[in-house]
């Protein structure tokens, strides 16, 4: 009779176990120092590994020739635990054995020492389904189980059992298997089996398995009933998947909004027999990868694409913005919900399709009023800004008075009349002349000589000419004022025989002596464009229905 392949394959060894070397390498720590635990539990997701590692942990206990602390598989014992003829190995499907009843049989029978093993060994499957009865009854023995007996406990849903439980037991965490460690296997066993497979195919059978190792194998399974060349197109089709052109084309038309093309796509995938739910999740699956594409450097190893379906969803998610994209999924997902409650799937598909196609992105009520907050949260603060621009304003106006008109402190004193917080700093040569008032002038325009002014500075100075690169100047009355974007510039200018040099290539090229000062322009409150674009959302809420009172 043929053996599937995810029996024929199960590892018999702990090198043989994919993906869980966490599990495995402590497995072989405690077979080493003889420290066996009495009680251990086995979680994580389906297909990982837990009831495999149980069973290789029951044969490598009992084992009679350990080979590097894996079981032999040539001794009586391995060879009766793997064809069932040792009976002190048992194995209990709690789904179908949860009662009270069957865990009182359980121990009696654990009261009596093994025949053929050297332990009695009780691995419980789906140790979740068991009811609270069958959990009481099974405490005692969990705890101080005879020294002869070692339980086993395996489960996908650790959060179903009582805690009682859990802390009687040495847990170990399986974890989903790396969709590319499960690729290399699926070649490992194509090629022992003489089936020849895509790298491709490969990686699509693993990124379909979700991480679960048995998953995998059987859908390879069932790609060889249908070929020994296994292709991509073999692998959607022994899935029921669309074919990858088609859901490519509908992902072109739902981007471009070609509503009639791409119910023409769905149509044609139905009459072909295509489940719409897996379709759904594929579309979903898509532009999940089109988000990560969207928004990760390296992505590659997330999204699962290669060569030119990696290029291909490059060029689509060029094509939507990443809000598009999330609304996309968030229809997507609303649609897959709906259709587990009984709906026509495929008039369910049909209107989530135009809805794509069709729809822009809706502005939904909770982020309506968290702009409108933060609208209001910037106009109060634009408020607060210009309140205090007017003490500032002030402020300089009577530090302006007090400034004195030395040449030698002209670069300083420009910088008080633009920074108030400029008398706290340390700079040794800055002194605040008294009783002298200078009024510059308001008409400040732009200095157009001042590129040939830097030129010229730079012969002088090549570490100033280039502090000043990308800066500009203004000419308001005796004053040169300089707005430059890096801020060694005026460290520099604070420096006299540097002010000499810029105040000499001004002259070079003007004919004119004047002072220097930093060029820094009052802010002007911001808040009118805030109230433009609270007028605009006001009117999208009026619009989607939502009542607004203006005030």
């Amino acid at each position: 009779m043929y053996k599937v392949l995810y029996r024929k394959w199960r590892p018999q060894r702990f090198s043989d176990v994919i993906g869980q070397p966490h599990i495995t390498t402590t497995l072989k720590n405690e077979l080493a120092s003889g420290r066996i635990s009495h009680a251990y539990l086995f979680t994580g997701s389906r297909g990982t590994g837990k009831t495999t590692c149980a069973k290789i942990l029951a044969k490598a206990i009992n084992c009679l020739n350990l080979q590097d602390l894996d079981p032999c598989g040539e001794c009586e014992v391995c060879k009766g635990i793997e064809d069932d003829s040792i009976l002190d190995i048992v194995e209990i499907d709690a789904a179908s054995n949860n009662g009270v009843e069957n865990i009182r049989n359980l121990r009696e029978e654990a009261s009596f020492t093994p025949t053929s093993c050297k332990y009695r060994v009780y691995i419980i499957d789906e140790v979740h389904m068991l009811s609270i009865g069958a959990f009481n009854a099974l405490l005692k023995t969990l705890e101080e189980p005879p020294e002869h007996v070692i339980f086993i406990l395996a489960t996908t849903e650790i959060h179903k059992l009582p805690s009682t439980i859990l802390s009687r037991c040495q847990r170990f965490d399986f974890h989903r298997i790396n969709p590319y460690d499960i690729a290399d296997r699926i070649m490992f066993i194509a090629n022992e089996e003489n089936i020849k497979i895509d790298d491709a195919a490969a990686l699509l059978i693993a990124k379909f398995s979700d991480g679960a190792m048995r998953d995998a194998i059987s859908l390879f399974d069932q790609c060889m009933s249908k070929s020994n060349d296994i292709s991509v197109k073999i692998v959607r089709e022994a899935s029921g998947l669309a074919d990858s052109e088609q859901l490519l084309y509908l992902t072109d038309c739902i981007c471009k909004k070609n509503t009639s093309e791409a119910l023409n796509v769905l149509n044609n995938l139905y009459n072909l027999s295509k489940d719409m739910v897996r379709l759904c999740e594929e579309l979903i699956d898509y532009f999940r990868n089109m988000m990560i594409v969207k928004t990760a450097e390296d992505c590659e190893s997330i999204v699962l694409s290669i060569g030119e379906n990696l290029t291909k969803l490059n060029e689509q998610a060029d094509l939507l913005e990443l809000d598009h994209i999330i609304y996309i999924m968030d229809i997507l997902q609303a649609a897959l919900s709906n259709m587990f409650k009984g709906v026509n799937k495929q008039v369910e598909m049909e209107v989530t399709i135009i809805k794509l196609c069709t729809k822009i992105p809706s502005i939904s009520l909770e982020s309506l009023e968290a702009r409108i907050n933060n609208i209001e949260k910037s106009m109060n603060l634009c408020k607060i800004k210009a309140n205090n621009l007017v003490n500032e304003i002030s402020l300089k106006s009577k530090i302006e008075a007090n400034l004195s008109k030395e040449n030698d402190q002209e670069f300083t004193k420009k910088e008080i009349i633009n920074n108030k917080n400029f008398e706290n700093s340390n700079v040794s040569d800055t002194k605040i002349l008294e009783n002298k008032e200078e009024n510059l002038s308001e008409n400040i325009v732009k200095m157009k000589d001042w590129p040939k002014v830097l030129r010229t500075l730079k012969s002088y100075s090549q570490v100033v000419g280039t502090a000043f690169k990308n800066s500009t100047a203004y000419i308001s009355g005796g004053y040169v004022l300089i707005d430059a974007p890096n801020s060694m510039a005026f460290e520099l200018l604070k420096k006299p025989s540097q002010r000499e040099k810029m105040r000499t290539a001004i002259k070079e090229i003007t004919g004119t002596v004047y002072k220097l000062g930093p060029y820094k322009p009052i802010d002007v409150p911001k808040g009118t464009e805030n109230i433009d674009n609270l007028n605009k959302l006001l009117d999208s809420a009026e619009k989607a229905g939502i009542s607004v009172k203006r005030i």
